[in-house]
């Protein structure tokens, strides 16, 4: 099982740069990072998982991924969860060879999803789906990200070179890999490539525990390799395009930059946990996840130093409801009114709007009150929220120009920066 290779920027201790000194050095996140890069959060787990179960990932990328346009519905093609099109089947069933697309039929791989089968609900990660894909040409200027689950991925023809914020792997017929939920790749292939994907709502792929083999079980760490930083500082005038499958939908977002600018990645944290602000709880069955959470953001003290103080830059695995009683929220000045509120769907990126990175990265970082005055709250679930028809249309309250409050995010990027050109990065 040598060959084996297995994408792992969750819940292990990696790290890997793609330029010197590029991860943040000591135990925080400095208030500007190296190469004027931005920190971004991917979350695999709850904040408040165990910590042997805890995963999560910080990108420092060139642009963090919230900078993009609005999601639009984009072409479904065979890829469904509606796992009642069909009628009850028990009969023994077998397929003959799936079609692979003739050359020039111009299919890639995220136009080339097929669903055979599969149980349980994305919503409320629970379930299974498996998949065929079926594709005879590259993806170019466009990347692919599961919101509802993890991917295992098996060609069966044609060697895939796929692409992710991690770095780049070749995968070939005999070999596997798993994209775990939220990561963002790119697939490209160098003939007509047809292959089969293992999908999972629930959690993360680990390897089995050793049972009566003992010791010596048929996987071990050592056999699963990882992808090392790697990063694409690209501006693409025409659009580059990320397609997101969403419950069991896909949509498509425009961006005028490459999706694969992370120069570094390491799976530590120094911003405070969120779970300080976690009031009361509602658990699921899985240790430190929950069903429900509420969450308080009330005035208070903020003293840390060496850091960036808002809320991050940040993709979760939770849905995340957030609402204003009274106040100023400090990462959304503008905009984010008492009465109204916000979703932050599973895997949407999301973050302070420009106005407060800039004016965090540059501010004295002595001790100060935030929030006075204010006071937020934040429902936070486990489960993927769906939005009614009354909460789409007919309030009519929805913000359409909410995207634009990234939209003033500024490149930093220096690939020729050196630690001495800012002692607070040192």
């Amino acid at each position: 099982m040598a060959d084996l290779k297995y994408l792992s920027g969750f819940g292990n201790e990696f790290a890997s740069e793609a330029l010197p000194d590029a991860l943040p050095k000591g135990r925080n996140t400095p208030q500007k990072c190296p190469y004027g890069l931005y920190a971004e959060q991917l979350s695999g787990t709850a904040f408040t998982a165990p910590r042997e179960y805890n995963c999560r990932s910080w990108l420092y990328r060139i642009r963090p991924s919230v900078v993009h346009k609005p999601f639009e519905k984009t072409v479904q093609g065979d890829l469904t969860h509606s796992w009642d099109e069909c009628d009850p089947n028990p009969n023994q069933m077998r397929w003959k060879p799936f079609d692979i697309p003739a050359e020039g039929s111009n299919i890639d791989f995220t136009q080339g999803f097929h669903t055979i089968c599969g149980a349980g609900d994305s919503r409320a990660r629970n379930g299974v789906a498996i998949h065929v894909y079926c594709c005879d040409i590259s993806m170019k200027d466009k990347c692919f990200y599961n919101s509802d689950g993890d991917f295992l991925i098996v060609p069966q023809k044609g060697a895939l070179m796929i692409t992710t914020e991690f770095g780049k792997m070749e995968v070939k017929p005999n070999e596997i890999c798993i994209i775990q939920q939220g990561i963002r790749f790119s697939v490209e292939i160098s003939e007509p490539s047809r292959g089969y994907i293992l999908e999972v709502f629930d959690a993360h792929f680990v390897l089995p525990n050793l049972g009566p083999i003992g010791a010596n079980g048929l996987a071990n760490p050592r056999d699963f390799l990882t992808p090392v930083a790697w990063y694409e500082d690209k501006d693409v005038s025409s659009g580059f395009t990320v397609i997101s499958k969403y419950q069991g939908k896909l949509f498509k977002a425009v961006q005028g930059h490459s999706a694969f600018d992370v120069v570094a990645w390491h799976v530590s944290f120094d911003h405070i946990d969120p779970s300080v602000f976690t009031v009361l709880t509602c658990p699921s069955l899985r240790p430190g996840t929950a069903i429900a959470d509420f969450v308080i953001f009330p005035p208070r003290w903020s003293v840390a130093e060496n850091t960036f103080r808002p809320p991050y830059y940040h993709r979760n695995c939770m849905s995340e409801f957030m609402g204003l009683i009274h106040g100023k929220y400090e990462a959304k000045e503008d905009g984010f009114a008492p009465g109204g509120g916000s979703l932050h769907s599973m895997m949407t990126p999301h973050g302070p709007d420009g106005e407060c990175f800039e004016k965090a990265s540059e501010g004295e970082l002595k001790p100060q009150r935030v929030a006075d005055g204010t006071m937020a709250f934040m429902f936070e679930s486990s489960l993927s929220m769906a939005i009614t028809k009354w909460g789409n249309k007919t309030c009519r309250k929805v913000d359409h120009d909410y995207y634009k409050v990234w939209q003033p995010l500024q490149k930093h990027f220096n690939p020729n920066w050196k630690p001495a050109d800012d002692k607070k990065t040192s």
